[in-house]
């Protein structure tokens, strides 16, 4: 496994630049939120240092954080595999890449500023507002734009069930920037809406297939699948479409999680725990990818189990509106999104994938994600007993809210590590691209 630059004398793999522009400007966000996230763990121990911000105190802020890590840090490498998809980091197109990626990152800098300022449609996720919610919608369809030119451009490559792929990627991304622009909008459904009961099994084994169909298709853009291995690929596909099946059949609207039919219902998602895997070993893989496809899997099993304990009667009752419930959003999208992220960034970079792969970034961070887990679920669990726990500083709660300020600052100097490494790619000139392929 490579873990550290390869020698320059060496003729070895390389990411094509417009990859390693897509990897550094999501580490970029990612490092700059988590310094976010790290300020908004300093005022939870101090509040009083709110009143040396002005206006831009922790309500503020947090909107910076979120956004940042979702529209910044787990969109872009997202980009970047588009970039490859399509062909855009091919050619004389490849130019283009740069100044796409810096359109997204300016409308993502208009964004916070805009936050920080006051404006918010008041909607989680769908904070934009006024230009900022004109102007990031511009920049996704900048980037839509630059596919469909390669699209055109690389029309006579490929097959025709590739192409039509394309095409019809191409139709559903086409539909985001408007979709966003729509709901963002006050005047389509409310911020906070009375009429829905909440979270229910229905809703919440739908929102995990979409997932799950996600995990099932990346590998098609990214790789080739092993010989012989056609049957689990194909198993796991008829799984996933019994599971729609099932989803569809349940009951929607205002149903109780106490009810059997949602928390069994959800329960099949279990099947996921060692198919998952053995799906991604059906697939060829670069060398440099094997720690964080270990470390993927692992958070997506852990995702996956404690996300059904976690929907049980009595145990969701005990953790609704707690810091368990943060806990467990941290280990979806720091643990299992990020690890899954940085898995598909390192396949796409090659060898220059060594960037993440560093013992100290890597064990730190999982480790830090893992210390974060367990501290918000103790710090959830005694506030189902005791709603003032977090609420009024006390000795335990200071120190749970200190040690959760001391793995968020190693989480920012992980992330702080990957960017200072991928900005030596962005000096390197492309190298001969060649893979190393594992067959295990």
């Amino acid at each position: 496994m490579s873990q550290y630059p390869p020698d320059a004398s060496i003729s070895s793999g390389s990411a094509p630049q417009p990859v390693a522009c897509a990897a550094w400007h999501s580490l970029f966000w990612l490092v700059f939120a988590n310094c976010v996230g790290v300020l908004l763990s300093i005022l939870l121990l101090f509040p009083a240092i709110n009143r040396l911000l002005g206006e831009w105190t922790y309500g503020r802020w947090i909107m910076v954080h979120m956004n940042l890590e979702l529209y910044g840090w787990t969109s872009l490498p997202l980009v970047g595999f588009l970039f490859k998809v399509y062909g855009a980091e091919r050619g004389t197109l490849a130019r283009w890449c740069r100044p796409v990626l810096w359109v997204w990152s300016a409308a993502l800098g208009v964004g916070a500023f805009s936050w920080l300022s006051g404006h918010s449609s008041g909607k989680l996720f769908l904070d934009w507002s006024g230009y900022a919610r004109v102007i990031f919608p511009l920049a996704m369809l900048a980037l839509w734009l630059l596919l469909a030119i390669a699209l055109i451009r690389g029309w006579k490559t490929g097959s025709i069930a590739a192409r039509s792929t394309k095409i019809f990627g191409l139709i559903l991304l086409l539909l985001v920037p408007f979709v966003m622009f729509f709901a963002s909008s006050p005047n389509y459904y409310p911020a906070i809406n009375p009429d829905t009961g909440g979270p229910t099994g229905a809703s919440q084994l739908e929102s995990s297939l979409m997932i799950v169909a996600i995990l099932l298709m990346l590998p098609f853009g990214l790789t080739q699948r092993k010989a012989g291995r056609a049957r689990i690929i194909a198993t796991a596909w008829a799984i996933m479409a019994a599971e729609f099946v099932l989803c569809f059949a349940l009951g929607r609207g205002d149903i109780s999680h106490h009810l059997s039919a949602q928390f069994l219902s959800l329960g099949s998602l279990l099947l996921w725990i060692p198919l998952t895997p053995a799906y991604y070993a059906a697939f060829k893989w670069n060398a440099n990818t094997r720690r964080w496809r270990i470390a993927f899997l692992w958070w997506w099993s852990a995702l996956v189990l404690t996300g059904w304990i976690f929907f049980l009667p009595g145990i969701l009752d005990h953790f609704k509106f707690t810091d368990g419930l943060v806990g467990h959003s941290l280990l979806a999208m720091a643990g299992f999104t990020s690890s899954l992220l940085i898995f598909v960034l390192v396949q796409l970079l090659g060898e220059d994938g060594w960037i993440f792969n560093r013992a100290r970034s890597f064990y730190g961070w999982n480790i830090a994600v893992a210390g974060y887990v367990v501290l918000m679920t103790a710090a959830g669990w005694r506030e189902g007993f005791d709603p003032t726990f977090t609420m009024i500083p006390g000795a335990v709660r200071n120190a749970v809210y200190i040690l959760r300020l001391v793995v968020g600052v190693v989480m920012l100097a992980s992330s702080l590590d990957w960017l200072i490494d991928a900005t030596t790619l962005l000096r390197t000139p492309v190298r001969t691209h060649t893979r190393l392929e594992v067959t295990a």
